[in-house]
């Protein structure tokens, strides 16, 4: 259910994913990662409300632990901060 509603989130926004053809391909990770990474705080207010603060915490910080991803170091030191405080 929260990954259909996510990816029903994001067809809303493809200027999200703009780099992306087929919307429905998309993993939750990399719908949180995009949002993250360019959606404002509206965006981030409502994909939290979907997935939950907890979730997408979890998935934030195992995808920022590998050697390579895709968060600018901006974001990730903020979200970093963000989800250890409110997580």
């Amino acid at each position: 259910m929260k990954k259909t509603t996510l990816q029903k989130y994001i067809k809303r926004k493809p200027h999200l994913v703009w780099y992306v053809k087929n919307l429905k391909t998309l993993s939750d990770e990399a719908i949180i990662e995009a949002i993250l990474n360019y959606g404002d705080f509206n965006d981030i207010r409502k994909m939290i409300k979907i997935f939950g603060i907890k979730n997408t915490a979890y998935i934030f910080n195992t995808k920022i632990k590998q050697k390579r991803n895709n968060y600018y170091p901006k974001i990730a030191n903020y979200f970093k901060l963000y989800f250890k405080k409110y997580a």
